[in-house]
């Protein structure tokens, strides 16, 4: 079977950054664009010009500096605002209109006030003044799933004559469900036929945006409007990985490709996260921490001898670096193995190993997660000293308002203690080069740096979560704290030290 090419509308910067704490500048604004254009999206609405002077030089600039992909700028069906959003968007290279109107009962009534003849001609007026501006016209009938699905035809032929390249069914509250969705796509389909490309755009208020996307494509929609990490008003849209990776994942059922590089996912995922404040559930499809976590035994001990066991999608697919075996009150011996090799933990006899199993356990039941750390501590005297590690022994902040920030470290391996100083753009930063003077490795750069309360009040523990890239792989670390500094250099050193040993097994490979 032949497969259809699905455009991907990404509105990240116009309904995404509508969700509450998500505003963004127009630099912010500017550097994800860039990023969605690396990504592959087909269309950016790069935001609402008329609503702000702010949201008018945010499309601007992405418009003028953006190139290889469309910027489309949202009007309501009102002259003025069509007007300004032209003019936001008249230097980009691609460039569309995006206009529309409220086509339910209750929104006609309530919201906007008018009888149906009147919405139909100012949607009928609202494309043509367009039109008449540019090439590329997309309308949308906003609350189109409860709207009537007569008046609702109606509209949409009506626009198309008068000249709308594209149109959107909106299922603006979340109200649809994807059997009926599917229907409704496939009515209008039969109705505008080849004559404009059929778009989707679907909220998540029933957490059902996704599904009814993927209905809608296999209805004949040819466009999906969606937002990295499920942005968007109330319970947010449709999200762009949720979708694409299910059209990869399942190309069997979903006979389609669009443009979208996967390796960009999880990294545009994050740019987002950075640039927004709003963190992602652990939980969230394809790009949420425990995706490719597992601390099931039984979940581990399929992952190790076969990924494809426990996972249907490979995480370098979405540009991440490799799955992760958490070790809990769960985790069997098989994966407890894995993690002592790694760390270069070694036993004698399995009845040795019996006994460190016995013991992971107890700390295990004390603890939610067991981390490197821990096993290194509780192991030590059973490290091998030829991949022995670095611990942290003390760290010193010198810092202020005029005090360039100065990090003391003493870091210990084996019997030997070394001592460095360095300078850096703040007391992390500063820390970090410190450890990077003793271990002396080149060329570490620091790709991911999350922080998160453990506990509650004054001397809360705090909770450090980093990546860093070097040899062309990505490597975690973990660190914990009431001092941020120290958590962090925990962290750092826990990843380093990954390094380290990832370079000498390698060196001692036959």
């Amino acid at each position: 079977m032949e497969k259809k090419k699905i455009y991907i509308f990404d509105t990240t910067l116009r309904d995404g950054e509508q969700s509450p704490g998500a505003s963004m500048s127009s630099e912010d604004k500017l550097v994800f664009a860039k990023q969605l254009s690396h990504l592959g999206v087909d269309i950016i609405e790069a935001g609402f010009p008329v609503s702000s002077p702010i949201q008018f030089e945010g499309v601007k600039i992405i418009s003028e500096e953006v190139r290889g992909v469309t910027i489309a700028a949202l009007a309501r069906a009102v002259e003025n605002d069509i007007k300004v959003a032209y003019d936001a968007i008249k230097n980009a290279e691609k460039k569309r209109i995006h206009t529309f109107i409220a086509t339910s009962p209750i929104h006609m009534e309530y919201k906007l006030k008018k009888k149906p003849d009147e919405v139909l001609k100012m949607a009928v007026n609202a494309v043509r003044y367009a039109k008449s501006l540019l090439d590329d016209v997309e309308f949308s009938a906003e609350d189109a799933t409860r709207s009537d699905i007569n008046f609702l035809k109606e509209v949409f032929l009506a626009v198309v004559e008068a000249g709308a390249t594209t149109v959107n069914i909106p299922d603006t509250v979340g109200y649809t469900t994807p059997f009926e969705f599917y229907n409704l796509v496939k009515s209008i389909k039969e109705v505008i036929g080849d004559r404009a490309i059929i778009s989707v755009h679907c909220h998540n208020d029933l957490g059902l945006a996704v599904a009814n996307s993927l209905s809608a494509l296999l209805a004949g929609a040819e466009q999906v409007e969606v937002s990295v990490n499920g942005i968007g008003e109330r319970a947010g849209n449709a999200s762009l990985e949720e979708v694409v990776m299910s059209i990869n994942v399942r190309n069997d059922i979903y006979p389609f490709y669009t443009n979208i590089n996967t390796k960009e996912i999880y990294k545009t995922s994050k740019l987002l996260v950075s640039i927004t404040g709003l963190p992602l559930a652990y939980n969230k499809p394809i790009v949420g921490r425990n995706v490719f976590a597992h601390e099931s035994g039984i979940h581990q001990d399929g992952v190790i001898k076969h990924k494809q066991t426990y996972e249907i999608m490979k995480p370098e697919d979405v540009g991440r670096s490799s799955s992760e075996i958490i070790l809990g009150r769960h985790s069997g011996r098989h994966a407890l193995k894995v993690k002592f090799k790694e760390l270069g933990i070694t036993y004698s006899s399995d009845e040795e190993f019996e006994e460190m199993y016995k013991k992971f356990l107890e700390i295990a039941d004390k603890k939610k997660n067991v981390y490197e750390e821990d096993l290194l501590t509780i192991f030590s005297q059973n490290i091998d000293d030829s991949k022995s590690v670095y611990n942290l022994q003390s760290v010193q902040i010198i810092s202020g308002d005029k005090l360039l920030p100065t990090s003391t470290v003493v870091l210990k391996k084996g019997n030997r203690e070394y001592v460095e100083s360095a300078i850096g753009n703040g007391p992390v930063d500063a820390t970090f080069k410190a450890i990077d003077k003793i271990v002396g490795i080149k060329g570490i750069k620091l790709d991911d740096f999350s922080v998160h309360a453990v506990t509650s009040g004054k001397d809360a523990i705090g909770e450090v979560n980093l990546s860093i890239h070097s040899d062309n792989m990505s490597f975690s670390g973990h660190g914990t704290d009431t001092d941020i500094i120290v958590a962090s250099a925990k962290a750092y050193l826990n990843a380093i030290n990954k390094v380290l040993y990832y370079r000498n097994s390698q060196v001692n490979l036959p």
